[in-house]
């Protein structure tokens, strides 16, 4: 068809689409779906070929959030029977980021739940990042810990920080109807302060909070504005709990043509399927990997993936090959143009760069990974909370939507059980 035709040729030449040609991906029928997955697969190819790269979530700090994120596990007022425990020390963290880095993790995502981080914070995060590098070689380490204050993003990168994660979300025209406790500005300035300390930029999206089409276009193209060089794009798991505990807006056919949205609208950026794949895409999982270039191992924050191995063998199966250590994630002009910015001392005003030449910002205290849970810990250094309730079916589910999931990926509350066990 003629619209999956210019937005190969667009995405191929780094050229974005109009808003009008991403609206129309979102407005494909089922029978064409398999032809916007070959398209997006197309422009996937051309920028990072068949790898696959493996991120690793340890959640350094979890539950007891004053933010009132509507999606959040953790937030404010939440009933969700989650692990709640404060922060872990630089050696457990570190221990529990090598069982990822030994399933062929490439970079590890260090999550706190909070509003933001106290300078203390800060200095207890820089060494965590340094235990983990110096029992890891080559591996990433991307920090995650909510809303940043001036100087804070230098004294993670001194530390030995490579990213900086914090998800828009939603647009911003929404956006005040899922969290009240700060705002949509808030949080693009602290991609900005990542950016200009010479972070790479991961920054994403939480998709089947009941927004629609044009909310969906509106952030992507936000974070394409961004320069973000990483985008999650994560599928709502309503927990219990919380206040989208009944939204279940997603099918395995819609999240395929979301995700094949973000690669048209960012064709050179790692997609990166985030919380949430299990629950929603299940079965289709292998196909979505012809899309985007990147997932996480194993589980998330709060709530259980799927098992490590199964990612590796989805992966081999599937014909993709995980990316190694020594293999640069980004493709050459935008690796070039982030080694240089960091040179230059940051990486300044991204609103010029498009989803160019920037790099990785994302969560905030829900994460990118709070949309489909998050990072279990590892193992019994955390106090347990009370047992999770079972899930209810939503009164109005979509057609196809799965809502007797739930409870069985959640993390379960109270275990033994280290990730991916």
């Amino acid at each position: 068809m003629d619209l999956l035709n210019t937005l190969v040729e667009k995405g191929l030449r780094r050229e974005l689409p109009s808003r009008e040609e991403a609206l129309a991906v979102l407005a494909t029928s089922d029978d064409e779906l398999l032809d916007v997955v070959a398209a997006a697969g197309k422009v996937r190819r051309q920028w990072f070929g068949r790898r696959v790269k493996l991120n690793y979530l340890v959640n350094l700090k979890s539950g007891l959030c004053p933010e009132d994120c509507s999606y959040c596990s953790q937030r404010l007022g939440s009933t969700a029977g989650i692990l709640k425990y404060t922060w872990l020390k630089p050696d457990e963290a570190s221990q529990a980021a090598a069982a990822g880095v030994a399933g062929g993790a490439k970079r590890v995502c260090l999550v706190a739940s909070g509003r933001g981080p106290t300078d203390r914070d800060v200095e207890r995060v820089g060494k965590t990042i340094e235990a983990i590098k110096e029992q890891n070689e080559g591996v990433e380490v991307c920090a995650c810990l909510g809303l940043l204050s001036d100087g804070q993003a230098e004294r993670l990168r001194e530390a030995g920080a490579d990213a900086y994660n914090h998800n828009l979300n939603t647009s911003e025209g929404t956006y005040g109807e899922i969290t009240t406790t700060h705002t949509y500005q808030d949080r693009v300035d602290t991609v900005q302060k990542a950016h200009g300390a010479g972070l790479s930029a991961c920054s994403g999206l939480i998709a089947g909070m009941g927004e629609s089409d044009e909310d969906l276009v509106d952030v992507v193209y936000a974070l394409r504005d961004l320069g973000s060089d990483s985008v999650p794009v994560n599928f709502l798991i309503p927990f219990e709990g919380t206040p989208l505990a009944k939204e279940w807006n997603l099918t395995p056919q819609r999240c395929l043509r979301i995700l094949a949205m973000v690669r048209f609208v960012c064709p050179d950026v790692e997609v990166r399927i985030a919380g949430g794949r299990e629950v929603h895409l299940r079965s289709m999982q292998p196909l979505a990997l012809n899309i985007a270039n990147s997932i996480f191992l194993g589980d998330y924050l709060t709530s259980e993936g799927q098992a490590g191995q199964a990612d590796l063998d989805m992966i081999a199966d599937a014909g993709f090959e995980v990316e190694g250590t020594g293999t640069t994630t980004l493709p050459k002009h935008r690796a070039d143009a982030l080694a240089a910015a960091r040179e230059a001392g940051g990486c300044g005003s991204s609103a010029s760069a498009g989803c160019g030449s920037q790099a990785e910002a994302g969560a905030g205290c829900g994460s990118h990974a709070e949309a489909g849970g998050g990072c279990g810990p590892c193992g019994g250094h955390a106090p347990a909370a009370e047992a999770a309730p079972e899930a209810e079916p939503a009164a109005e589910a979509v057609p196809g939507a799965r809502t007797d999931l739930v409870a069985v990926r959640r993390r379960g509350a109270g275990t033994e059980l280290a990730p991916n066990a």
